[in-house]
């Protein structure tokens, strides 16, 4: 077992997971409230890695991430040194390909609560951040949380933005998926499967999590 990728892994969904709840939540109350004619451009955006091939987005990022991109000017003025092939690198490129993944859970979730619920605190006087924290936040409370478990399991799943953006550099940028790779490449066949099996066992937990939450509501019902 790849010891060192999988701690390098679990570092990189965790801070991707973190920025992304802080992202998902105003972008999808902006998505799901707003009533300006081109909120479907934005949404749109915001999917388009689901659709987009993964070597694709890899490339426009390596693109963007390099010396002669505005991005990567400055980030080699701030740093001294490429954004391309680092561990920054990998965080802002997952944090765009598993963007979808947080914000729509959450912007769905959003979208079931009931809208009397927001007038009647508006029209007792309670600002748009305190209606939002006292009542729409805590009703939406499993879609955040689906969120944020979907997204971090889909970054540890990321193979072909990854390999395109970070490389295959131990230790910096080479993860548990671009690991199995490897081992698979030079013949590892035994640690391949014991890796594979591991991630395995991990997506069914996740797939079991995000089920159960979707099925509690429903579990608590009372009987007709």
């Amino acid at each position: 077992m790849d010891w060192e990728a999988l701690w390098l892994t679990a570092r990189l969904a965790g801070l991707v997971a973190a920025i992304l709840l802080l992202v998902s939540l105003p972008l999808a109350y902006w998505i799901t409230f707003s009533r300006r004619r081109w909120t479907f451009l934005v949404e749109s955006v915001v999917s388009l890695p689901l659709v987009l091939p993964p070597t694709v987005l890899g490339f426009y990022l390596l693109v963007s991430f390099g010396a002669r991109s505005p991005l990567g000017q400055f980030w080699m003025a701030w740093t001294g040194r490429s954004l391309a092939f680092t561990f920054e690198g990998l965080v802002v490129a997952s944090l765009i390909y598993s963007l979808p993944f947080a914000v729509q859970p959450v912007a769905a979730a959003f979208s079931q609560v009931d809208p009397t619920l927001r007038e009647a605190s508006a029209t007792l006087g309670a600002s748009p951040l305190r209606t939002f924290m006292r009542i729409v936040l805590p009703l939406s409370k499993q879609g955040v949380l689906t969120g944020v478990i979907l997204s971090f399991a889909h970054t540890v799943g990321e193979f072909g933005v990854v390999l395109m953006v970070g490389g295959n550099l131990p230790g910096v940028t080479r993860t548990v998926s671009i690991s199995i790779y490897d081992q698979v490449q030079t013949l590892q066949y035994a640690e391949a499967n014991r890796t594979a099996l591991f991630l395995l066992a991990f997506s069914f937990t996740v797939l079991l999590v995000v089920h159960g939450l979707r099925r509690r509501p429903l579990a608590a019902a009372p009987m007709a």
